[in-house]
């Protein structure tokens, strides 16, 4: 009994780096959903007027112009945001010199 209740208190203090990996990933599908979410949202607002059911060729070159632009937006602050990263440990070593 000694060693199970030892091995236990010893996986508390371990991520098991499996789950910490799904977790990861799911987050990372959550994030994905609500920016899709988002997206759809802002240019449904954006593009139709009135529901219809189907959608005409402004609505529809509308809606693919949006998600585009959405895309692109997106795109362009991922890399900044990257290049941010990427400077920032430069930046702070020049500062402690």
């Amino acid at each position: 009994m000694e060693s199970s209740s030892s091995s236990s208190a010893a996986g508390l203090g371990s991520v098991d780096p499996q789950l910490q990996h799904f977790t990861e990933v799911e987050t990372q599908k959550q994030r994905f959903q609500q920016l899709v979410h988002q997206m759809m949202e802002l240019c449904w607002e954006k593009c139709m007027d009135k529901p219809e059911p189907k959608l005409d060729s402004r609505a529809e070159a509308c809606f693919v112009n949006c998600i585009e632009r959405f895309i692109d937006t997106s795109q362009c602050i991922l890399n900044r945001l990257e290049q941010t990263q990427k400077s920032k440990p430069v930046f702070s070593e020049s500062l402690s010199d």
